[in-house]
């Protein structure tokens, strides 16, 4: 083979790789491409997920922010050993459907208006709650049981205007309305609570309550030197100044607010901790069949002790005085009977006296005279008296051998 015939085989050659080669490149520079490409989009799914992430632990933070809690009182919510506060308002909403556009346009100018007077933070909170009608209808049922004793009343007082015959047509015919009046109520009251108990059936009946909370932290007071009831003080009083302010702003918009009381707050979380229970079980239920009592520890048992230790010791206490009291009486009663029994001698001794003192003015044998009498009488009534006591003493001896 020679030399022209090897640079065309190799000429040949370099032409068929070139274009395999070129096709190796691009079939590289194609997976890399694929690589990065994955690799990008990897890396915007993975920050999506993790802003998504991190909005769900926001809002669980939130929410266990709001819900956790050391104690309530003074229509506060008191959390973090007395670091933060919170106060809610319960907000009655308006129906924004069924408001013409001129309602419309005020309710949003009166919430844009909310939003520009805020100051702090707030939070916005819904519950949805079963709404419990066994109280309504205990309501329910003594009004009518009112409107049936009075309507048996005025039968009743009927029944007798028409038997007695003294009344006339027209006095008959007036109480016949108004008995038939009563009579109409009656029944309408019936048909309420019938309605009521079929409604009470259905569990579905769903009802949303709209609250706004207001936080306050002990830090923004600034003072280090304050006590915790003082703390307690400054934070009531700012939690409240700004919860009016909050009401009056939210009053633009036709909303109704008020602030949460104790009582009330505390059956805000029962119901936010107890869903499920609190629709059969309600808060005042649980209160009554005592539910502290399930996990009551030592001490509670020694203050039940110590309302039984009470109990004896006033039970005692009252048994004594009357005692005492008996006593007292008994040895006031002998004084006076001692008393009693004296008083004739005494007054024989002061007659004496006198008779004494006005001896010169009544003679000394006017005197004396005077004196023996009186002791002559002593005498007289000391020797009827025995006698009388002899009689007594013969007697009974008399009845007890008889005996």
């Amino acid at each position: 083979m020679d030399s022209e015939t090897k640079i065309k085989l190799i000429q040949m050659l370099v032409w068929i790789l070139i274009p395999v080669v070129i096709a190796i490149f691009s079939l590289i520079g194609f997976l890399v491409y694929l690589h990065y490409k994955e690799k990008n989009q990897g890396k915007k799914v993975s920050s999506k997920e993790r802003a998504e992430q991190a909005r769900a632990e926001a809002n669980r933070q939130s929410i266990f922010k709001f819900m956790e809690f050391d104690r309530v009182e003074d229509s506060m919510i008191i959390q973090k050993n007395g670091t933060r506060y919170l106060m809610v308002i319960n907000c009655q909403g308006v129906n924004y459907d069924l408001m013409s556009g001129v309602e419309k346009n005020s309710v949003e100018e009166g919430f844009v208006q909310f939003l520009n007077t805020l100051r702090h933070p707030v939070q916005i909170y819904i519950q949805t709650r079963a709404i419990n009608l066994e109280s309504s209808l205990r309501g329910y049922k003594e009004k009518v049981r009112e409107v049936e004793d009075k309507y048996n009343r005025m039968k009743m007082r009927y029944d007798q205007m028409v038997k007695s015959g003294r009344y006339s047509n027209e006095q008959l015919s007036k109480a016949y309305f108004e008995l038939t009046k009563e009579s109409n109520l009656y029944e309408y009251g019936n048909s309420v609570i019938q309605d009521t108990e079929r409604m009470s059936l259905n569990k579905n009946i769903l009802s949303k309550n709209y609250y706004i909370i207001v936080p306050y932290y002990s830090a923004e007071i600034g003072n280090d030197k304050l006590d915790k009831g003082e703390i307690e003080g400054v934070a009531f009083s700012e939690l409240y100044t700004r919860c009016q302010s909050i009401i009056a702003s939210i009053s633009v918009s036709g909303v109704r607010g008020r602030i949460l009381k104790t009582n009330e707050l505390v059956e805000l979380l029962y119901m936010a901790y107890n869903r499920e229970e609190a629709e059969t079980f309600g808060l005042d239920k649980a209160l009554k069949a005592g539910y502290g009592e399930m996990f009551s520890t030592a001490p509670d048992v020694y203050e039940k002790k110590i309302r039984e230790l009470d109990k004896i010791i006033e039970e005692r206490a009252v048994k004594k005085a009357k005692e005492k009291l008996n006593e007292a009486k008994t040895e006031i009663q002998r004084q006076a009977e001692e008393k009693e029994n004296e008083m004739e001698d005494i007054i024989d001794e002061v007659a004496k006296m006198i008779l004494e003192e006005n001896e010169e003015y009544i003679g000394t044998e006017t005197k004396e005279l005077a004196i023996e009498k009186i002791n002559n009488e002593k005498k007289e009534k000391t020797k009827e008296g025995g006698k009388a006591n002899g009689k007594k003493t013969t007697r009974g001896r008399k009845k007890a051998s008889a005996e």
